[in-house]
């Protein structure tokens, strides 16, 4: 693994990471009342553009970082409608 291999995995963890705190609130508190349900629906799409666009380009960090990504999101899509 080169330099910027290792950066593209720190950075995919990082973002990743970041909807963690988000995805256990709404799971804990069954509480979707501040989420957008189209952002997400068109933020979950887009994560799913990027994922292929990672299998494409045969990039681990992009593939990783996009598969749990575009689950978490699917997640707070199902909560939000669930919740409603």
């Amino acid at each position: 693994m080169d330099f910027y291999e290792i950066l593209g995995l720190l950075a995919a963890s990082l973002t990743t990471a970041s909807f963690l705190p988000q995805v256990y609130k709404t799971w804990k508190t069954k509480s979707t009342e501040g989420l957008s349900l189209t952002m997400y629906l068109v933020f979950f799409l887009g994560i799913v553009f990027w994922l292929i666009y990672g299998i494409h380009l045969n990039s681990l960090p992009m593939i990783l970082a996009n598969a749990i990504t575009a689950v978490l999101s699917l997640f707070l899509v199902i909560m939000k409608i669930r919740y409603k």
